[in-house]
């Protein structure tokens, strides 16, 4: 955790949130030089802030976040704004993005393989151009839907 904030404040905080590590009254340069020196070592650096000082930080960063009721330039600097302050909110991006990187890998799959059984049998011979078109535009529609299901369980 880095914060600009007291050692008295970050150490308070820090307890609280079960943080192992973390630097008070460190300069928004720092943070972002920090980020840097991360990423240099070959670590993926995801940043988390709400405000100005934060945002040289969310830009440096492979992927910055802001909280919603923080700084307006940290929210357009950020890559995702989550609109909670409850930082677990993060877990749940997280598996959001777990999920849709799984239904895009299975739909591009599922897409390539039908379409190419199509061609293979319109080349074949097997199957009509007509009906080639109306099951890839058959199957492109119930794919979708398909897609539109909760990527999360309730």
């Amino acid at each position: 955790m880095m914060t600009g904030d007291s050692d008295r404040i970050a150490a308070n905080i820090a307890q609280k949130a079960g943080v192992d590590a973390y630097y008070s009254e460190v300069l928004p340069e720092d943070k972002a030089n920090f980020v840097e020196q991360e990423k240099k070592a070959g670590h993926k650096v995801i940043m988390v802030g709400d405000g100005i000082n934060d945002s040289p930080a969310l830009s440096a960063a492979d992927v910055g976040i802001a909280i919603s009721d923080g700084a307006e330039i940290a929210r357009e600097i950020a890559d995702v704004t989550i609109a909670a302050d409850d930082l677990r909110e993060i877990i749940t991006l997280k598996k959001i993005s777990n999920a849709l990187m799984k239904r895009i890998d299975r739909n591009y799959k599922v897409i390539v393989g039908f379409n190419t059984a199509l061609i293979l049998f319109g080349v074949g011979g097997v199957l009509q151009p007509t009906m080639s078109a109306l099951l890839h535009n058959t199957s492109t529609i119930l794919i979708s839907l398909k897609s539109m299901e909760n990527l999360l369980e309730e």
